[in-house]
């Protein structure tokens, strides 16, 4: 059993079947996904697996609303495309919900959730081309969607996990959405949106054949202009994952650039980021999870086994690699051992937890063995300060975690996807992880309120499945990803 210095607090534990940007509300802790726009933040979860009116993968999104007691599942809203105005039919292999992002596409005051349904067959593109959709904000909640854009490829999965986001990429003040096509090239739909309309389209071409796996916005520069990173491989050479970033400025992104090393090279990346003002310089930082680990690169890769978390200062001049800062669980005071196939820096996730004004960072474990349970997984908090991310006061929690709703089993997948954001309106972000691999493959959600101790506090966890949900359990997967 590797030993996790676990998060002291407790939660009120109940058994698994009875329980249940943007704009940014300050520097340090944003309140993502404010549907309702009541000031609290809400989640959205994505089930794309999930089976729909017998239809295997069709997919559906899960949204609970946020309160003064954080979230609630007594408003809870489901949705599939066989929902009420959801444009097109649940069919198998769709795969709604497969990404998620929010931002208020109209300027009506309450963000609208962008859904990315990579399966779709369209007319446009054809078998597996993918699809957007847009589900609407609204004073009371979410209501009315339409259609966003297209794949214009036979295969191309628009909308597919980690290829969906939103940011003001020109600095007018609209939200734009940001989503990739050809697996390399970023397109762009510029707002603002009104249901029929939307600000045109730019597409930035990518000549060195790249892959990317995950995006994230920030102003990397300090301009003011919201910047675009990702991570990201050559070709179909996985091995060599890399860190791109393309500047945005009033006519556009341009092309990218990579953050490089203290060789001059391309800094190895990984396969998850988010972006930050981790040490609160004025400069948002780049911080890659690069989870996946066995591959020839790890031999010249510091801190590589069982996976690691990397923090790039951003500066005037944008993301300085050479002053990267790398953690694995060998790393001073990081909890658990590294060991190959723990998943550390599964997804990552930037925003204050503790409420010390410094942004956190949150990682997955999902493949952390506790005991014989192999693979059941753990979540890591990482503490922000003015010397920029650091291991001192790390903490995680699992299952096993001391009155945590469950138990840790093999194959949970604990922490395969995190989330963070302020439910409850008390300046810190709490803290969402997804186990998809719970109950069967069925899926699970907690949700654990912050306190300036740490990510879990007396009497606050939620805990949440199919049960609750009022949708079909078996291989739904649910928890495996949330809107950002």
């Amino acid at each position: 059993m590797v030993a996790l210095t676990l998060l002291a607090a407790s939660a009120t534990a109940l058994p698994l079947s009875h329980v249940q940007p943007a704009a940014a509300a300050a520097a340090t802790t944003s309140v993502r996904q404010d549907f309702n726009g009541d000031g609290y933040a809400d989640l959205a979860v994505g089930a794309p697996d999930a089976t729909v009116a017998g239809r295997a993968k069709a997919g559906y999104v899960a949204v609970l609303y946020g309160s003064a007691n954080g979230l609630r599942t007594a408003t809870k809203q489901v949705f599939s495309q066989n929902s009420a105005g959801v444009p097109g039919g649940a069919e198998a292999g769709d795969r709604f919900g497969a990404a998620l992002a929010s931002a208020d596409l109209d300027g009506d005051g309450h963000q609208d959730l962008i859904v990315g349904v990579p399966g779709e067959d369209t007319v446009s593109g054809g078998s597996n081309s993918g699809y957007t959709q847009v589900i609407r904000g609204g004073a009371k909640r979410l209501a009315g969607a339409y259609s966003l854009a297209t794949g214009r490829f036979a295969g191309d999965g628009l909308g597919e996990r980690g290829r969906l986001m939103t940011a003001d990429i020109d600095g007018d003040g609209a939200a734009d959405v940001v989503t990739v096509e050809r697996q390399k090239n970023l397109r762009v739909v510029k707002g603002p949106f009104d249901g029929t309309a939307n600000g045109g389209e730019q597409l930035v071409t990518d000549r060195y054949d790249t892959r990317i796996l995950d995006l994230a916005a920030g102003d990397l520069d300090g301009d003011g202009i919201t910047d675009i990173a990702a991570t990201a491989n050559s070709g179909d050479e996985y091995d060599s994952r890399r860190v791109p970033y393309w500047m945005g400025t009033p006519n556009g992104l341009t092309p990218f650039t990579l953050v490089y090393d203290i060789d001059g090279a391309g800094l190895q990346g990984g396969e998850s980021l988010d972006i930050g003002d981790v040490n609160r310089d004025g400069f948002d930082d780049i911080v890659v999870g690069r989870a996946v680990d066995g591959y020839d690169s790890d031999l010249d890769t510091y801190r590589a086994k069982g996976g690691r978390v990397t923090w790039i200062p951003g500066t005037a001049q944008g993301p300085d690699g050479v002053a990267a800062t790398f953690f694995n669980q060998d790393a001073p005071d990081v909890p658990g051992t590294a060991e190959k196939g723990d998943g550390f820096g599964t997804d990552v996730q930037v925003a204050d937890v503790n409420g010390d004004g410094y942004p956190d960072v949150a990682t997955g474990v999902p493949g952390e063995d506790l005991g014989r349970a192999a693979d059941a997984g753990a979540v890591v908090v990482l503490r922000g300060g003015a010397g920029g991310l650091t291991g001192a006061g790390a903490r995680a929690v699992t299952q096993n975690t001391a009155d945590v709703p469950g138990a840790a089993e093999k194959g949970d997948a604990f922490g395969r996807a995190v989330h963070l954001g302020d439910a409850d309106g008390d300046g810190r972000a709490d803290l969402a992880a997804g186990a998809p691999g719970e109950n069967t493959g069925a899926g699970f959600v907690w949700y654990f309120r912050s306190t300036a101790g740490g990510v879990v506090s007396p009497n606050t966890t939620t805990a949440f499945g199919a049960s609750v949900l009022g949708t079909t359990s078996a291989n739904g997967r649910l928890g495996s990803g949330f809107a950002y």
